[in-house]
């Protein structure tokens, strides 16, 4: 049986994925499976390309900034307090295109997914709220690992 999980800021494994910085909140680990659930600090210009999860629903809480959602070839303009849920198999990206950062709480069901950015991530330090732009490793390690985890990454011209 899993014990009650509280985090308070900066608590929270810290990691930097292609340029956000995501800090952990509860993961499957602390939830039998069942959900992870993390902050998303994303700066202008951030976000993943496009993809498609083949196994778990994701949802976005935006909480600052505005956030851009590209859904189905939609593109939809999140502000503050909006909610948005992305069944599986639903073809979607989000974008930083403001000029100030963002932040959202991204949640999975089921998890698992947070062990993928936890392979592929840059660990900082708790507390940390900005990331280097993300190398061309790093993007490659992204695209090679993605498919273990049921996601398709939709890259231009594919």
């Amino acid at each position: 049986m899993n014990k009650p999980t509280i985090n308070t800021p900066p608590q929270g494994r810290t990691i930097a994925v292609v340029g956000d910085v995501y800090r952990f909140l509860a993961t499957g680990d602390d939830t039998n499976g069942k959900y992870a659930i993390w902050e998303a600090l994303v700066p202008p210009g951030g976000g993943p390309p496009p993809h498609v999860h083949s196994r778990e629903q994701e949802g976005f809480y935006v909480l600052e900034g505005e956030i851009t959602f590209t859904i189905n070839g939609e593109k939809v303009v999140a502000k503050a307090g909006t909610f948005a849920n992305m069944p599986v198999g639903t073809p979607h990206s989000f974008k930083n295109e403001s000029d100030r950062p963002a932040k959202m709480l991204i949640s999975v069901a089921p998890a698992g997914l947070e062990r993928m950015f936890f392979e592929v991530g840059v660990p900082l330090a708790e507390g940390a709220t900005t990331a280097l732009p993300p190398t061309k490793e790093e993007i490659e390690k992204l695209l090679a690992v993605a498919p273990g985890y049921g996601i398709t990454i939709l890259l231009p011209g594919h």
